[in-house]
């Protein structure tokens, strides 16, 4: 997608209202790369870890709901905000090396409009701020056409090909994107 067009986005931190998001996003057509629907269980549990790490202030990492801008000029359209999916960066390891890991989910109805990748370029951005890591990584299935078109539209390189587990349990063949911090 074109940058000029790219759709505006915020990043908002996530909160304890954002557990009904996790649930929307919990939907069969959005699992399908990453194991399938997950438990009520389990939804909380990632739900507390969310809210856990979007109020930890070390670096760590941070998750967030993304917002979809009205597009044109502030309020000239008329359109309302609207949330569209989740994003965050997370502390982890590639090749024995410290990163930070990225990964993201979009609402179908927000789907094919460059709202991923709009997403991924802000929270790279936020990454790069947290300062930590010099590496913001993304492991999308190889099987995952429209997850690894957002890493190369937003600027990673693809390193290649290697098995990953997700969830635990679940291996998975992925691409390792990377994108290097201190040049982005």
């Amino acid at each position: 997608m074109d940058e000029n067009r790219a759709p505006a986005v915020r990043l908002e931190p996530w909160s304890e209202g954002d557990a009904e998001l996790l649930r929307a996003l919990n939907a069969p057509e959005l699992m399908t790369h990453l194991g399938g629907p997950e438990s009520e269980e389990a939804l909380a549990r990632r739900h507390r870890r969310y809210v856990d790490l979007s109020a930890d202030r070390t670096g760590a990492g941070r998750m967030f709901r993304i917002v979809l801008l009205p597009s044109g000029s502030a309020g000239a359209t008329g359109a309302a905000e609207a949330t569209a999916g989740s994003i965050g960066f997370w502390g982890g390891e590639s090749a024995g090396e410290p990163v930070y890991e990225t990964g993201w989910a979009v609402l179908p109805a927000f789907q094919r409009r460059g709202v991923a990748t709009a997403a991924t370029r802000a929270v790279a951005e936020r990454a790069r701020a947290a300062g930590l890591r010099r590496h913001l990584h993304a492991f999308p299935s190889v099987d995952h056409p429209a997850s690894n078109a957002v890493c190369r539209a937003a600027g990673f390189e693809l390193l290649g090909p290697q098995d990953f587990e997700y969830p635990p349990g679940h291996p998975i063949r992925c691409n390792n994107w990377r994108l290097d911090l201190s040049r982005f």
